[in-house]
């Protein structure tokens, strides 16, 4: 009856690793816009291997034409983009297969592309994929993101709290 009174509860969403390597923070990204947090907080992985995975469950939202970039959103309305490599946007696409669409329903074990790292390395491009949390005022807090650790995809990396009523 008086549901105006409650206040919102945040609700835990759980953050993956979407490759296997070393987790990094967002500050060591070797790009200023990732590192200074200009796009938003998050962390990174340095991959070593090409598979990469899901970093949180929900939508694919939005594919970047050029393949580098995918961004998902989840049920209570926090969005992550998915930066594959930095600097990659010139590539054009090339070294980048995707596996996922527009719409579709994604978890910590659905494989959303694949990376030729060495062509990355042939043309100088750190391969540092980044999960970016782009809404962080719908975001009350970034929990237990993990340090510097070596992490297998799908590997719980932390949690944050999302202010949104819906469930994650």
């Amino acid at each position: 009856m008086f549901n105006f009174l409650k206040k919102k509860k945040p609700n835990d969403i759980t953050l993956y690793s979407p490759a296997e390597g070393e987790l990094i923070s967002i500050t060591e990204v070797p790009d200023e816009v990732f590192s200074t947090k200009l796009m938003g907080d998050g962390y990174a992985v340095k991959p070593l291997e090409g598979t990469i995975y899901s970093p949180i469950e929900g939508e694919i939202a939005s594919i970047f034409p050029t393949k580098h970039a995918v961004t998902i959103k989840n049920k209570s309305g926090v969005a992550v983009i998915l930066h594959m490599g930095v600097d990659t946007v010139s590539l054009k696409g090339i070294p980048f297969e995707i596996y996922v669409q527009e719409g579709q329903m994604v978890d910590q074990h659905t494989k959303i592309a694949k990376i030729d790292l060495n062509y990355l390395k042939e043309k100088g491009k750190p391969s540092d994929i980044i999960v970016v949390l782009t809404n962080l005022a719908d975001i009350s807090s970034l929990l237990n993101i993990k340090k510097r650790a070596m992490v297998s995809y799908s590997s719980i990396v932390g949690k944050i709290e999302s202010l949104n009523k819906n469930e994650s």
